[in-house]
């Protein structure tokens, strides 16, 4: 009699425990559907084949600036917002999820958040943004011709600056010899690149870094098609002058060896090969530094045989093409230095790497003076300059004009310190435009023998800073910013010549000549330092320009 009433018991705490179970499911159920909108998500199959969702699995998808996590967070979540799901989420929740979120950033992994390059983030520094002077009618280059001005009496000169254009428009209507119908007005909009690009030279800049014709001048520059080659007169190694269908043209400088051959010790920096990379990394140190003062530069691939050989007009040019026993198509032009059949130039069989550069306005319309650099090299193998003997040398260099009076000292020390950076031993000359005088910039040109060695610095590039004890406010401010870590020189540097068209070939500076330009900046503000322990008068306070 005691075991069936055992049993019974038994099942009569089964069934109470049964339907125990199943209020607390039914509780459960309606529970999570009272709060459906937060973030309660019912799981779709059994708790034995589902994994438990961990903290950092849960956290991964919240991001509001993350395309891809959005879209992720939609796909697991479709009816929930994502604003009330990050309002159910508790304070320290939040905090953990976004430590562990930029760890798996730092690592590669999670979803990342679009943010401004290294580049963008320097352009946007106060310091590459300072207030300029107004610019007057005569602090530009050339000047298009409107009818006002068209009856006012003016020299020779102004008449040939203002003939640049006129509201009558410039028409070239013939298509021989392949040039494009072209109709300008003083329109803008009418005006190819190569022509805006002239039209922005102004008294301080050759361009504006902010006007976007300097991307469309880059992009022209590596995508026109090439009309006709000849080889530049003067100079000491082969230059071509490329034109183009809509009478625009460019200074090529040819590749003649590695990107990676370190100019050998024993050479004077005078019987150095020059470099089409150089020209190309030139410009891009020279828009980093915020000196806006060298042509833009882009590198290319060209087809030496179908781009030059068989469009030159140039008949000295086309006498030096041969094809070598390899099969390459070289040529090698005539000029003082390297041009003969041991130093040729050879495609790979046909493709070659240049550089192409801007060309200025004609001289005809914007003259230009050469100054012979007071810290000019000997270019003798025996005899030293005056500067390399006369430690008080700069005593002198500032008594006589142009560097007496005016921002022109500065000016050269800011060249000296681009020269250091690059480890550019040849800069003899250099120019200006005579329209403004005194009063203007000085144009970086012919870059060519620049980032020869990487292994080894020149202190001697520095000089002029070294016994002139001068340099701008502007330019040593941002030498310092370039050395932080932030806006690290060599990061700049190589991100801004990622977007060079050859770095889809190979990197326009190796590694290498990256990392020598933050040796050689730390070199820059070491001696400005010592400077600044014996000198009052270091820091030139004038604006930018």
């Amino acid at each position: 009699m005691i075991k069936p009433s055992l049993g019974g018991s038994t099942r009569s705490i089964y069934l109470g425990l049964a339907c125990l179970s199943l209020a607390l499911h039914l509780l459960l159920a309606f529970f999570c559907l009272s709060v459906l909108q937060t973030a309660c998500v019912l799981p779709t199959s059994s708790p034995a084949s589902t994994p438990t969702r961990t903290d950092s699995q849960h956290s991964q998808p919240i991001s509001h600036s993350s395309s891809s996590s959005s879209s992720a967070s939609s796909r697991k979540l479709p009816t929930i917002p994502q604003s009330e799901e990050h309002h159910t989420l508790s304070a320290n929740t939040s905090t953990d999820a976004s430590e562990r979120q930029a760890k798996l950033m730092a690592a590669g992994k999670g979803p990342r958040v679009k943010s401004l390059s290294k580049v963008e983030e320097l352009f946007k520094h106060p310091l590459y943004n300072l207030p300029r002077p107004p610019l007057q009618d005569d602090d530009w280059l050339l000047r298009v011709k409107t009818n006002e001005h068209a009856g006012d009496g003016g020299s020779e000169e102004e008449e040939k600056e203002d003939a640049v254009l006129n509201e009558s428009q410039w028409h070239s209507t013939s298509v021989e010899g392949g040039y494009d119908k072209a109709s300008w007005t003083s329109e803008a909009e009418t005006h190819p690149p190569w022509l805006r690009f002239h039209l922005g030279i102004s008294r301080w800049e050759l361009y504006d870094r902010k006007d976007p014709i300097l991307a469309q001048l880059t992009h022209y520059l590596a995508t026109q098609r090439v009309l006709g080659a000849v080889q530049k007169t003067g100079g000491t190694q082969l230059k071509l002058v490329m034109s183009f269908p809509n009478h625009g043209q460019a200074l090529l400088k040819p590749m003649k060896q590695s990107r990676d051959a370190e100019t050998n010790v024993n050479l004077f920096y005078f019987s150095d090969f020059e470099r089409h990379n150089a020209e190309i990394a030139a410009f891009h140190l020279d828009r980093l530094l915020g000196f806006n003062r060298i042509p833009p530069v882009v590198g290319r691939l060209i087809n030496v045989t179908s781009e030059v050989r068989e469009i030159t007009s140039d008949k000295k040019l086309s006498r030096t093409f041969f094809t070598s026993p390899a099969g390459n198509v070289c040529f090698y032009g005539q000029c003082e230095y390297y041009c003969s059949p041991e130093h040729p130039v050879c495609g790979r069989p046909h493709e070659l790497e240049v550089s192409l550069a801007a060309m200025l306005p004609d001289l005809t319309l914007a003259p230009r003076r050469s100054w012979r650099s007071p810290w000019r090299r000997s270019y003798s193998r025996h005899k030293l300059a005056e500067w390399q003997k006369d430690p008080a040398y700069c005593d002198t260099v500032k008594q006589k004009p142009p560097y007496n009076q005016g921002t022109r000292l500065v000016d050269l020390i800011d060249m000296a310190v681009l020269d250091f950076l690059m480890s550019n031993m040849d800069r003899h000359h250099y120019e200006t435009f005579e329209k403004f005088g005194n009063e203007t910039f000085l144009l970086h040109l012919d870059n060519g023998r620049a980032f020869g060695r990487h292994s080894q610095d020149e202190p001697s590039i520095l000089v002029p800073l070294q016994q002139c004890c001068r340099i701008r406010r502007t330019t040593l401010l941002r030498l310092r910013l370039l050395s932080l870590p932030g806006f690290r020189l060599s990061d700049v540097m190589r991100e801004s010549l990622l977007g060079d068209p050859l770095a889809t070939v190979a990197p326009v500076l190796s590694e290498p000549h990256l990392s020598a330009l933050d040796r050689r900046l730390a070199a820059v503000l070491q001696v400005v330092e010592a400077c600044e322990q014996h000198h009052d008068d270091v820091i030139y306070d004038d604006w930018e320009g």
